[in-house]
């Protein structure tokens, strides 16, 4: 029996990256439609970016790098060599959300998710500036040009709205995995635990 997963995540959130990545390494090679959908963590982020190590300096009193290091952790051990001091800015991820959605009817939405994530935490590269999202889209399946066209302003808050109606939907954390429509996980947890979430839901039938 083939198996959906619908990942709620966002590209601004390095757990997500860990977290999809796994999901990644779980299915390799099987029968698994997945799809991505936005979560915003900070919709009101600006597309220059905000510092986010002063503000977690501000907020909680402490060292960022302190608290990077249980995401380090995981993230080495997921084969990623993720270092957040090396990207101290978070930007607006609506565009490259929006882009991401249009993606799926390509075929091509899981690679540019990773894509996007690889961009922007480990070439700590601005992933709301519309002339990087154009060099990916471009690498994944999209026309030189239609990225732009994608990207005008109802193409943006439609995708604002997909994020809001997460929360409706009891999503309050990414990332979020739904198993064949049936099984909720949150986090990013191990392989071995998604492994074990598909199995249920493909025996729930």
């Amino acid at each position: 029996m083939s198996l959906k997963v619908d990942v709620w995540s966002d590209i601004s959130c390095p757990w997500c990256f860990v977290g999809t990545r796994r999901l990644q390494q779980a299915f390799d090679g099987q029968d698994v439609e997945v799809t991505f959908h936005p979560f915003m963590l900070r919709p009101d982020a600006s597309a220059a970016g905000e510092n986010v190590h002063e503000m977690l300096r501000t907020k909680y009193g402490r060292e960022p790098a302190q608290m990077f290091a249980p995401v380090h952790d995981a993230a080495k051990i997921t084969g990623i060599p993720l270092d957040l001091n090396q990207q101290p800015l978070m930007f607006n991820t609506a565009a490259a959300h929006t882009l991401l959605r249009h993606a799926k009817s390509k075929g091509t939405q899981v690679a540019l998710a990773d894509a996007l994530f690889n961009a922007y935490f480990l070439q700590a590269r601005n992933i709301a500036d519309r002339n990087v999202l154009e060099e990916l889209a471009v690498q994944h399946g999209f026309r030189v040009g239609e990225a732009a066209s994608l990207l005008a302003a109802a193409e943006i808050e439609l995708t604002r709205k997909q994020a809001r109606d997460a929360g409706t939907k009891g999503i309050r954390g990414v990332p979020f995995f739904v198993f064949n429509g049936k099984l909720a996980v949150s986090g990013a947890q191990t392989v071995q635990v998604l492994k074990a979430a598909a199995e249920q839901a493909r025996n729930a039938g």
